[in-house]
């Protein structure tokens, strides 16, 4: 529950961080000079709910009775069932047929790519680990 809490406060405060960034970037790049205050509040709160839901949800893979697949499974579905709710509800995904298999298309090829690269990561950090107990004799 401490990890839990923990991890929540982090996320709250990256995804607000990154929707102040957000906004700065659409004012210096997209040069508005003044910004709609329900669309900043509806993907400010947005922008924040990701920043906890994707700092949260790797919490499955502290589950040591669910194995890999089942772990990997669980965080996909929720990730990706609770993202396109929330991003669809907002508008940062349009309706229709092609733009929902577009994005389908698009979280799994970039869960994939980040899944292969932090199992190769931390493979890598076991190995190094198990050569460096080796040598403690």
């Amino acid at each position: 529950m401490k990890t839990f809490l923990f991890r929540s406060m982090i996320g709250l405060f990256f995804g607000g961080f990154l929707a102040v960034l957000l906004t700065y970037a659409v004012i210096f790049f997209g040069e508005q000079t003044t910004l709609d205050s329900s669309l900043f509040v509806t993907n400010s709160l947005g922008a924040i709910f990701c920043g906890w839901l994707f700092t949260v949800t790797p919490l499955y893979f502290e589950i040591r009775s669910l194995k890999l697949p089942q772990q990997t499974a669980l965080h996909f579905f929720t990730v990706t069932i609770v993202y396109f709710i929330l991003a669809y509800g907002i508008g940062w995904i349009e309706g229709g047929a092609i733009n929902i298999l577009i994005f389908l298309i698009i979280s799994t090829v970039f869960y994939s790519l980040m899944w292969i690269a932090f199992y190769l990561y931390f493979k890598h950090e076991s190995k190094k680990l198990n050569d460096d107990l080796q040598h403690i004799k």
